[in-house]
């Protein structure tokens, strides 16, 4: 799996915390050495540890980070996960840092896995959105894969979504579709439709994904039904931890779930020391 370069998602998180110095950590002999050792306080999956490693070795390249764990493991309370050596200060104040990382992106990959586990056995595929926190996308569609759902598009420029602002603006689904075709061959062009009239617009139209937004569950096997499979559909809006497994049991290929990445809750870690 591609794991995203963290070094400036790590340099900005640094800046913004360090400024001009940590006042507290001077409070400590220069030359002291430190052990601390990372533990899990619940049950979770783990991601985020090349970004947790890279704030301590921009801070000092010394640091030495022994995992025992790795990213889209399940862990559990009480599990060591990672045990550092260096510089007291460095460790000191690198903690909040580092663990903020490892916090939000575990956070992402176990809300990820409980999703995933969810639609075991059925044809749906959990998708992402962009609904990310600025700045931190690619860190957070990684943690997405880690607990075993997929990416949607990365971004704007990599797939064309047509949605209800752009069909007004070109006037309509058809005419939507076909300048995507046009201006950009060969890449996925994917349409919302919000009723049943514009799902028979936009399957004439022959789009590769229909987003069907806000279809209830009978209006979603029914959709099914009625493309026959001559196109992929997209089930998005209303999906949560109740309804993922009813939505994907009426044979849609993918659910987007914007809540993977913008209703994130940190998982509990915690950091322990102890001078050498």
């Amino acid at each position: 799996m591609h794991i995203p370069d963290p070094n400036l998602n790590v340099a900005l998180a640094l800046a913004e915390d360090i400024g001009n110095g940590d006042l507290t950590a001077v409070l400590i002999q220069e030359d002291t050495q430190a052990e601390a050792t990372v533990i899990s306080r619940e049950h979770a999956v783990l991601c985020g540890a090349v970004w947790f490693d890279a704030v301590f070795h921009q801070l000092d390249s010394q640091v030495t980070i022994a995992w025992q764990a790795a990213d889209g493991d399940r862990i559990t309370p009480d599990q060591l996960l990672c045990t550092l050596r260096g510089p007291a200060r460095v460790l000191l104040t690198g903690e909040r840092t580092a663990l903020n990382f490892l916090q939000m992106l575990s956070g992402v990959a176990t809300l990820a896995r409980r999703y995933a586990d969810a639609v075991v056995g059925t044809e749906a595929t959990i998708l992402d959105t962009r609904k990310t926190l600025p700045g931190l996308r690619l860190a957070q569609k990684y943690a997405v894969r880690c607990g075993g759902c997929q990416n949607h598009r990365i971004g704007l420029f990599d797939a064309v979504l047509i949605k209800e602002n752009h069909i007004l603006a070109a006037g309509s689904i058809s005419s939507a579709i076909a300048a995507a075709r046009r201006l950009y061959p060969g890449t996925t062009v994917e349409v919302e439709v919000e009723n049943f009239l514009e799902l028979e617009e936009a399957l004439a139209a022959e789009p590769d994904i229909i987003m069907l937004d806000n279809f209830d569950l009978a209006a979603l096997a029914e959709a099914v039904k009625m493309t026959g499979r001559r196109v992929k559909l997209e089930a998005s809006g209303n999906v949560n931890a109740n309804t993922v497994r009813p939505i994907a049991e009426t044979g849609v290929d993918y659910i987007s779930i914007g809540g993977l990445t913008k209703d994130v809750r940190a998982i509990d870690l915690s950091m322990r020391f102890h001078t050498l």
